[in-house]
């Protein structure tokens, strides 16, 4: 089978148009089935990295030592590494006490909104761990757009019924787990959030913008970057360290990242588009504050 069939195949595969018969509501539910949400599209993900031609392929090259640099992709090189920067210098130099280090003598703590600030500053070096720095490597790797990492938005128009059925699925939970201890604890984690709606929306709207920054990077640049040369299996390595930067976080969330890496991950692959998850993120982040803030009596007045 030639390399162009074989591409073909691996789209049929992953935008398959269902028949006549099948379409409609019951058509649409029956493409989250786990053999097709999840098998078929690994499958056909497969499929279509093996057709595509080694990076470094060359008519005329002989030999395994050839075969073997022909195979070789620096692209998953880089990616893991600005990967392991990014993470690293988000984790010393991103969090709330060093905004606190570094400008407490600017910003009094006893300013109202001090912590709001320090928020602020954890989510603006979210945008640029997650965000500016990838963008930059990626303007430097030959062939990349920053469109094909999952900014498409075509994808997500076509494929929005799941973002509903997703959300629909996970609220239920939501609201059962609003009622343990370590939850109301826990969010929001502003703790100003109900002080007043000015409060609880200009938080959201910080909470928010980190979400697009962590889903452009993981179901992004590093999801889409791996998929060309590992195919499905990028999914499971993008999923390690999402599940990690769940560390600290209530035990449940953080045994959820993993599930939650899997699906969000697939999704983006089948949708080609990042969009679906930066929606369902901010939708149940959003939905967990207000039902945290619901139990204990604290939503703004």
């Amino acid at each position: 089978m030639s390399a162009r069939s074989r591409r073909a195949q691996a789209e049929a595969a992953t935008h398959a148009v269902p028949a006549p018969a099948a379409r409609g509501l019951a058509g649409k539910l029956a493409e989250l089935h786990p053999r097709r949400f999840f098998l078929e599209t690994w499958t056909g993900i497969n499929a279509e990295t093996l057709a595509r031609p080694a990076p470094d392929a060359r008519p005329g090259k002989r030999g395994r030592a050839a075969e073997a640099a022909a195979l070789f992709d620096p692209r998953v090189l880089v990616v893991l590494v600005t990967v392991a920067v990014s993470l690293t210098l988000m984790e010393y130099f991103g969090d709330r006490t060093t905004f606190r280090d570094l400008f407490s003598g600017i910003i009094s703590r006893r300013d109202r909104y001090f912590e709001l600030w320090s928020f602020a500053y954890w989510s603006a070096c979210r945008v640029i761990g997650y965000v500016a720095i990838p963008c930059v490597v990626v303007a430097f790797m030959r062939g990349e757009r920053l469109r094909d990492h999952g900014m498409a938005t075509e994808g997500f128009f076509r494929h929005l019924w799941i973002y509903v059925v997703l959300y629909s699925i996970v609220l239920p939970t939501i609201v059962l787990v609003s009622f343990l201890g370590d939850f109301k604890s826990y969010y929001p984690f502003y703790d100003e959030a109900g002080r007043s709606w000015f409060d609880f929306f200009a938080w959201e709207c910080v909470y928010g913008v980190q979400f697009l920054s962590l889903e452009f990077f993981f179901r992004g640049f590093i999801l889409q970057s791996l998929k060309r040369t590992l195919g499905a299996y990028s999914i499971f390595v993008m999923v390690v360290p999402y599940c990690m930067i769940h560390f600290g976080k209530p035990f449940l969330e953080a045994l959820a990242a993993i599930i939650a890496g899997i699906v969000l991950g697939t999704l983006a692959l089948k949708t080609r588009s990042i969009w679906c998850g930066v929606l369902i993120h901010v939708s149940v982040a959003v939905t967990m504050d207000v039902a945290a803030l619901w139990q204990r009596g604290a939503l703004p007045h």
